[in-house]
Formats: C-alpha cells, sequence, structure tokens
C-alpha cells in the first residue's frame, strides 16, 4: 500500500512543484519588463518655442463721419500752419480766422495774434474778434457767473486738423493799453479776445482755454470761406 501510494503522490507533488516554479518564473520576468523598460528609440520631445508678444495697437483719436481719415503714424508739425476756423459750439461762434491786417481789426472774422503761435506748436495761440453780433458777442453777454467754464472750443487749421480746447479761465477788465508780450501763457493753451466797450481804449475781455485733443478733418470744414469786412 505504502509503496501503490509513493507512485502516486510522488509525481503529482513533482508536477505541482513544476508549475509554481514555472508561474513564479512568469511573474519574476513579466513584472520587472513592465516597469523598466525602455523604447528601443528614444522619443524626441520638441522645445516649446515661447508665444509671440501681441502687437502693440495704436490708438487714433476719434475721428468724426465725413471727416478725413488721419494717416498711421505720427507725421510732422507743419511749422507754416495757421488757424482758419474758430467754434464755440455752445454759443453758437463760428468764424473764419484771418491774419489781421495792419490797422483796424476785421469784421465778420476772427484774427490771429502772429507774436503768439498756433495750435499744436509750442507757445500758445491767441485770437480775437470785435463784441460784435455774428462775431466774438456771446464771449461779452456770458461773461458772468463762469458760464463758459467747460464749454468746448475747436480751432481748425491750414493743414486739415481740428484742436480742441477746453475753456477754463474768464479774465475781465484787461487794459487796452497793456502789453500782451507780457502775459503768462502756457504751452497749449488757447486765449480768446474781444472789447468790453465801443471805444479803442475800452478794456478786454480774456477767454482761456487749454488743449484737450485734435484729429484730421476734412478739408472744406478747414478751409470756410471768409469774408472779411474792412469796419474801421
Amino acid at each position: 500500500m505504502f509503496d501503490r501510494l509513493r507512485s502516486r503522490i510522488a509525481p503529482a507533488l513533482l508536477t505541482a512543484a513544476g508549475i509554481a516554479l514555472v508561474v513564479a518564473g512568469l511573474l519574476t520576468y513579466t513584472a520587472p519588463t513592465d516597469a523598466d523598460a525602455q523604447p528601443s528609440d528614444p522619443i524626441a520631445f520638441a522645445t516649446p518655442t515661447p508665444p509671440t508678444a501681441a502687437p502693440s495697437l495704436i490708438t487714433f483719436p476719434p475721428v468724426p463721419s465725413g471727416s478725413a481719415t488721419p494717416s498711421v503714424g505720427p507725421s510732422p508739425t507743419p511749422v507754416n500752419r495757421v488757424a482758419t476756423r474758430v467754434v464755440v459750439p455752445a454759443l453758437d461762434i463760428d468764424l473764419p480766422v484771418v491774419k489781421p491786417p495792419a490797422g483796424f481789426p476785421y469784421c465778420n472774422v476772427a484774427m490771429y495774434l502772429a507774436i503768439f503761435s498756433q495750435p499744436g506748436l509750442p507757445g500758445a495761440t491767441y485770437l480775437f474778434a470785435h463784441a460784435r453780433t455774428g462775431m466774438f458777442l456771446p464771449l461779452l453777454t456770458h461773461k458772468e457767473n463762469d458760464v463758459m467754464i467747460g464749454m468746448t472750443v475747436w480751432v481748425y487749421t491750414s493743414d486739415d486738423q481740428v484742436f480742441l480746447y477746453k475753456i477754463f479761465r474768464v479774465r475781465s477788465g484787461y487794459p487796452a493799453d497793456a502789453s500782451l508780450g507780457d502775459l503768462k501763457v502756457k504751452d497749449g493753451e488757447l486765449w480768446l479776445q474781444t472789447s468790453e466797450g465801443p471805444k479803442n481804449s475800452s478794456t478786454k475781455l480774456q477767454v482761456v482755454a487749454k488743449f484737450l485733443t485734435s484729429h484730421g478733418v476734412a478739408h472744406a470744414d478747414a478751409h470756410p470761406k471768409a469774408h472779411p469786412v474792412d469796419c474801421g
């Protein structure tokens, strides 16, 4: 009996042990392969390219509809630029601007003083007109109570530009015989003058505005027909 059992059990045990060894061998082989396997050819990773910076946006001042579009990029300021038109919308003032005569000032237009500067150039711009209907009379009639403070003034120029200013000061009683060269003016200021009386010796009213912005306009808007009248 003992010999019979031994002849059956021994082969079974050997078979079981062999299977266990085979299984153990597979686990020992496959497990490191999954963890340590290296590709036969290395994978090349591209170096990330830094993103290109977005181009700066050049912002231009607003251009009203129907007016000329300004060209891209700064353009040199013409030294022969002169004021050609002055508008104060809130006071219904809209006058061509011309060079003054040697004698008594014209009527029906405003004039610029050449001893001062022109819009957009270093210095201040000085425009004047009579205190008469259709001219600078509204400056005189609205000088009280600072009602003009904050109003905008538009000055057009010979190179098809318009310069916007904001009134911040009203000066009354400037002596007629005082030298305008003694005025303390600043770059970018606009001065408007009219008379406070009917005589040459009458004191002067001065309205001072500061520059806000500028942009291109249609040629016709900057070149109104001027009809100066010798009213001296």
